[in-house]
């Protein structure tokens, strides 16, 4: 078992079985407003749905507990879920902080695999500690203008992704949150995937039809060490050093 694996296995150690709970103003950033909270449920594309790949099944397992329950009828179901991943409902984590929930929302609203919303999640936590664009806090960063797409002003599912809260039953949801809970309580030296300065990442698959981004063609692609990532280059791409 690597060193990655057990400290992911570590951070789950104190699981209870009930929704989480979000310690309010945690995160706080002046002039940003928290939004209302609420459950919210996700149309799936048509034939979303299948097995788990064993290989996904044990990451799963890394960051959350192994015996989840299935999804009821009344679970809801989610937008754009691959087809690998299961349906299985995990537990929220207990005593969740505000700026997990808000990491979590980020990472969800970009992609349903955990190693990718892990990796996501690292982009994420660099703006913060760097302090990127002048924000220093999660929630800050989420909301940034025109950084991360579904919360940009007018995008069509940015309602639906700031009212999440740690109770609603959707499984890639929950999933989320564990993996936002282990990523900023990591020990960034040992833990972190890629350099503290990998702040951007974009998705050829979900830009079809429009220019690469200019910062991604000055160079600075950095790649995740194939021995922990699998990641697909068509679907997300990491840079370092983008102004």
């Amino acid at each position: 078992m690597s060193k990655r694996t057990i400290l992911l296995c570590a951070s789950v150690g104190t699981l209870v079985f009930s929704a989480g709970s979000v310690s309010p103003n945690s995160d706080s950033e002046p002039g940003i407003d928290a939004p209302r909270h609420a459950s919210v449920a996700e149309a799936s594309p048509a034939g979303a749905g299948g097995g788990t790949a064993p290989a996904l099944q044990q990451l799963s397992a890394a960051y959350a507990p192994a015996t989840p329950r299935a999804a009821g009828p009344g679970a809801g179901s989610e937008l754009d879920a691959p087809r690998e991943e299961s349906s299985a409902l995990l537990p929220a984590p207990a005593n969740l902080e505000e700026p997990t929930l808000w990491l979590a929302r980020a990472i969800y609203s970009e992609t349903k695999l955990p190693h990718e919303q892990e990796l996501v999640a690292w982009v994420v936590r660099n703006r913060v500690e760097t302090a990127y664009r002048g924000r220093r806090t999660y929630r800050a960063v989420v909301l940034d203008p025109y950084q991360f797409s579904a919360f940009n002003p007018g995008a069509a599912k940015r309602a639906r992704y700031l009212r999440l809260q740690p109770e609603a039953s959707l499984p890639r949801w929950r999933q989320a949150l564990w993996v936002a809970r282990y990523v900023r309580h990591a020990e960034g030296r040992a833990y972190r995937p890629f350099p503290v300065e990998t702040r951007h990442f974009y998705s050829e698959r979900s830009m079809r039809g429009r220019a690469v981004p200019y910062w991604a063609e000055r160079g600075g692609f950095v790649a995740p060490d194939p021995g922990r990532y699998a990641v697909d280059e068509r679907r997300f791409r990491f840079f370092k050093q983008i102004s």
